[in-house]
């Protein structure tokens, strides 16, 4: 991890798995905005009752790095750089001079491949909204797609928008996936946010492979 000026030093933490396998805990320091991030629905009872996962994801495609993440309903396009474990072994995040840059986790599935692929960005910091703080606005069906180094593009269609407080964060769910399908998760750092603790909540999308 980079180090941090102390007005960035502020902390939200998920454990990150890639196809069901945990490989450590990422950390996103965000500042915080006088409107704040985007709210989605706030996960209750039984966290995998109402994400509706689609069961008709598409056949896999060839594994390959993925370059750019472009969201329609946001109007987000933002280039996409690979992130990897610190010496603790927690997700390093996207530089924090590059607030648009969006990072994937190098350790799991690519985009549109089998398995969870995870894709992590800051939501603010403290000069303003940063790649994903309209995260929380999407809704299901919106497209997500990822445009990667062979040339291809993987269209996600999103199947739920939950926000986890990070005490209760669903590991399993969030990263697991259906065995044998291409899935992606989108995250940032929501709900209340304080000086001393930061983020009290992540914001996930689910997304299955459509084309």
């Amino acid at each position: 991890m980079s180090t941090v000026p102390p007005r960035l030093r502020r902390r939200a933490a998920a454990v990150l798995a890639a196809a069901g396998v945990v490989a450590g805990a990422w950390l996103l320091e965000d500042g915080a905005t006088a409107r704040g991030p985007a709210a989605p629905p706030v996960a209750a009872g039984d966290p995998a009752a109402d994400l509706g996962v689609s069961a008709d994801a598409r056949t896999p495609l060839a594994r390959s790095v993925p370059v750019r993440l472009t969201v329609p309903t946001l109007r987000l396009n933002a280039p996409l750089v690979p992130v990897g474990l610190d010496a603790q072994r927690h997700v390093e995040p996207p530089p924090l001079n590059r607030p648009k840059v969006a990072g994937w986790y190098a350790g799991g599935a690519t985009p549109g491949s089998a398995g969870t692929a995870v894709i992590v960005g800051h939501v603010d910091d403290d000069h303003g909204a940063a790649v994903f703080f309209l995260l929380g606005r999407l809704r299901p069906g919106d497209p997500v797609r990822v445009r990667l180094r062979n040339g291809a593009t993987a269209t996600f269609r999103v199947d739920a928008v939950r926000l986890y407080p990070k005490d209760r964060f669903p590991d399993r769910l969030v990263y697991a996936g259906r065995r044998g399908t291409a899935q992606l998760r989108l995250i940032t750092c929501g709900g209340r946010w304080d000086r001393r603790d930061g983020y009290s909540a992540n914001t996930v999308v689910f997304a299955h492979l459509a084309r």
